[in-house]
């Protein structure tokens, strides 16, 4: 198989690394890609939110299947153009990703399904926005209705806070994604993520993971694309996950189903889990980042199976097979995320690291340089191992970070800490 995946980060070259071990792929090109990337697979320079290049760049290159890593594209209707042109495509139409760019979409399918979830306010102005905190207090949660690269919902602990919040929104801090705003019940629990795909009519779990949105050690200053994950995630017990599944997933597809949309590709659903029962924080309409690169350790050649088994509605029939194992992934940033942050640094060590099917260094925001690798994003490198228990594959990540001389870098030192501190 020829297949091009579309995107640049860290969820990419986890993917594109996961394809890689399928003996089927026979050629992969990731557009844009990265550093990191091109060291396994072609990169090609393309505008990936404009579906009339990506078409002709798939058919002018034989692509037999195209996967949609990041969020914009889907938004932009690519895959739709994709599928128009009688090409393969992972990943759900426009109409179908309103599950991620609209907040107040999913809560409306979710009313629609009975599926569990915060109440909330859907607010186009300001002075209405007010008037519903005046009689919700803090803690609340304010979010921009739409797509605001992860970083647009703030948790207010105080009413100034929230005010702030919708003031900061309505006045352009998140440009268009914030245009509307939903203001949301603060719901206590633990928070999980729970993946399935999805072909149109079925739905298949294939693993749960727990991201570490705070920038600091303990989840503590402002929240992140998120610095860390681990999978599996022991608070989504295989009896909440059913539970999940049976009384928020599956409805949800039944409902887009319904209204003509129905869901083809990876669904995310975050999940605040409190006494058992699980609610719907939001859905992703493409794998989390850095969710993805855990769940692609752990999943290895057969993701490119299930991928394409959804891709061409045939999931009654695949089967997901895990090994008893853990995998943690540790982002490493450039200082000031997830505020401002320098460019350009030289990161070095990385060429002594081991790259195998237990230790990866996945880039997401790397170029080369004069021979170099440099740092060119906020999130830079993914640190991602496995282990036989998580205390295992967390001491073998952290010894990978402390071998990478990069001083302009950062992490966080306790991804995985919820978890092992039930052990």
């Amino acid at each position: 198989m020829n297949i091009l995946i579309l995107g640049s980060g860290g969820r990419e070259h986890s993917l594109a690394w996961a394809v890689m071990q399928n003996p089927k792929c026979d050629k992969l090109i990731v557009a844009p890609g990265n550093a990191g990337i091109a060291a396994i697979a072609s990169c090609a320079d393309l505008d990936i939110n404009d579906g009339a290049a990506v078409v002709d760049f798939a058919e002018n290159n034989s692509m037999d299947l195209v996967i949609i890593g990041p969020e914009a594209p889907l938004a932009a209707g690519v895959a739709d153009d994709l599928r128009d042109a009688g090409l393969s495509v992972f990943g759900p139409s426009k109409a179908a990703a309103m599950l991620e760019a609209s907040k107040a979409f999913t809560k409306e399918i979710c009313a629609a399904a009975g599926a569990p979830t915060a109440g909330y306010g859907h607010f186009t102005d300001l002075a209405s926005a007010k008037a519903y905190l005046a009689t919700h207090p803090a803690p609340i949660v304010i979010k921009a209705d739409g797509l605001a690269a992860g970083k647009g919902v703030i948790i207010a602990m105080s009413d100034a806070e929230a005010l702030a919040a919708v003031e900061d929104m309505f006045d352009g801090s998140f440009g268009a994604a914030g245009a509307e705003v939903v203001i949301e019940e603060f719901m206590e629990g633990e928070e999980a993520s729970f993946f399935v795909l999805c072909d149109g009519t079925n739905v298949l779990p294939i693993g749960t993971a727990q991201d570490h949105k705070r920038v600091g050690d303990g989840d503590t200053g402002p929240n992140t694309g998120g610095m860390g994950a681990y999978s599996p995630a022991p608070v989504l017990s295989e009896e909440i996950a059913a539970r999940a599944l049976r009384e928020i997933i599956e409805p949800c597809m039944a409902e887009m189903a319904r209204r003509g949309t129905p869901y083809q590709g990876v669904l995310y659903a975050g999940l605040m889990i409190r006494n058992g029962a699980p609610r719907l924080v939001e859905y992703n309409a493409r794998f989390g980042d850095p969710e993805c690169q855990v769940l692609m350790m752990r999943l290895g050649a057969q993701a490119l199976d299930l991928i394409q088994a959804a891709a061409e509605g045939r999931l009654d029939t695949a089967q997901v097979h895990w090994a008893e194992d853990h995998a943690v992934t540790v982002v490493m940033a450039a200082q000031g995320y997830p505020g401002s942050y320098g460019r350009g640094d030289a990161i070095r060590g990385l060429a002594a690291l081991p790259e195998d099917s237990a230790n990866m260094v996945f880039h997401a925001g790397t170029a080369q340089a004069d021979g170099q690798i440099i740092a060119n994003g906020g999130r830079v490198l993914n640190v991602t191992t496995r282990g036989a228990s998580l205390a295992e594959a967390q001491a073998r990540a952290y010894a990978m970070v402390d071998a990478i001389d990069w001083p302009g870098g950062f992490c966080r030192r306790d991804i995985g800490w919820r978890a092992l501190a039930q052990d």
